[in-house]
C-alpha cells in the first residue's frame, strides 16, 4: 500500500543560499588543509638585532678595558716605583748646590787664618783646632744639605708615583664605567628599532593569517545569515511526495505470493490413511 508524506520546505532562493553556503564551506575547508603554513607562521616574522645591538655587543669587550690600568697601577705600587719619577737635573741641582756650599766654606777657613794672623798666632795649635772645628762642622752641614736635598727629591718622586697610582685606578673604574653606558645606550636605542620592527612584522603576519582564513570567516558569515533565513522566514511551503511500499512490506508480499503458489502446485490431501 503506498503511503505519502508531508514535508515542510524553505523558499526555493534560501534552499538555493544553503547549496551555495555548503560549496563555499567546503571550497574553504578544503583551502586550509592544503595551505602552506610556514607563509603565515615562521622565523621570517621575528626582528632580528638591528645594528645598534649588534654594535652593542661588539663593544662588549670594553667592559674589560680596566686591566691595562690596573696592571699599570700595580707597577707604581712597589718600593721603587718613585724612581721614573726623580728628575733627571735632581743631581745636576744638587751638585751646583754643594758646589756654592764648598766656596762658601772656604771662605769661613779664611776668614780663621785671618782672625789668627791678627793675633799673631797664625799657624798655631789654637789655628788649627779652630780650623779642624770648623771642618768637620762644615761637612756635618754639607752631608745634612745634601741629604735634604735628595729627601726633597725622594719626596717630589713618591708623591707623583701615588698621584700616578690614584690615576690609573680612576681609570680602570671609569673605563668599564663609560663602555657599560654607551653599551646601555645603544642597546636601548637598538631594543626600541627592533621592537618598531617586530610590530611591522607582526602586522604582516596578521595580514597574511587573515587572508588565509578569510574564505571561511566569509563562508561562516553567510551560513549565519543562511540559518537565521531558514529560522525566521514567515512564508514556507508545503510538498506532499507518494511514497513507495516499504521493504518490510514489500518483503512480506513477497512471502506471500510464493505461498499461494506453493499451495497451487502441492495441493494437501482430504483425508490422511491412518
Amino acid at each position: 500500500m503506498a503511503v505519502s508524506e508531508t514535508r515542510v520546505l524553505p523558499p526555493e532562493f534560501i534552499e538555493a543560499a544553503g547549496k551555495t553556503y555548503l560549496e563555499d564551506l567546503s571550497t574553504a575547508v578544503g583551502g586550509l588543509k592544503g595551505a602552506d603554513l610556514s607563509k603565515v607562521y615562521g622565523q621570517q616574522y621575528v626582528a632580528a638585532p638591528g645594528a645598534l645591538q649588534t654594535q652593542a655587543e661588539s663593544l662588549a669587550g670594553g667592559l674589560g678595558a680596566y686591566q691595562p690600568y690596573l696592571q699599570t697601577a700595580a707597577g707604581l705600587a712597589g718600593p721603587t716605583a718613585y724612581q721614573q719619577f726623580m728628575s733627571p737635573y735632581q743631581q745636576d741641582v744638587i751638585s751646583s748646590t754643594l758646589q756654592e756650599y764648598d766656596i762658601q766654606a772656604q771662605k769661613g777657613l779664611g776668614s780663621i787664618s785671618q782672625d789668627a794672623y791678627t793675633a799673631g798666632a797664625f799657624g798655631g795649635a789654637r789655628q788649627g783646632v779652630r780650623e779642624a772645628e770648623y771642618q768637620s762642622a762644615s761637612d756635618r752641614n754639607r752631608a745634612a744639605l745634601q741629604a735634604q736635598l735628595l729627601q726633597q727629591g725622594y719626596g717630589q718622586a713618591q708623591q707623583l708615583a701615588q698621584q700616578a697610582f690614584g690615576q690609573q685606578l680612576n681609570l680602570a673604574q671609569a673605563a668599564p664605567q663609560l663602555a657599560g653606558q654607551q653599551i646601555a645606550g645603544l642597546s636601548t636605542l637598538g631594543a626600541q628599532q627592533q621592537a618598531q620592527a617586530q610590530a611591522g612584522l607582526t602586522a604582516q603576519q596578521q595580514l597574511a593569517q587573515q587572508q588565509l582564513m578569510q574564505p571561511l570567516q566569509a563562508a561562516q558569515a553567510y551560513g549565519g545569515g543562511v540559518t537565521s533565513l531558514i529560522a525566521g522566514y514567515p512564508g514556507q511551503t508545503t510538498q506532499t511526495v507518494q511514497a513507495g511500499p516499504s521493504p518490510v512490506s514489500t518483503a512480506l508480499g513477497i512471502g506471500s505470493t510464493l505461498a499461494g503458489i506453493y499451495g497451487v502446485l502441492n495441493p494437501r490431501p482430504l483425508f490422511s490413511n491412518s
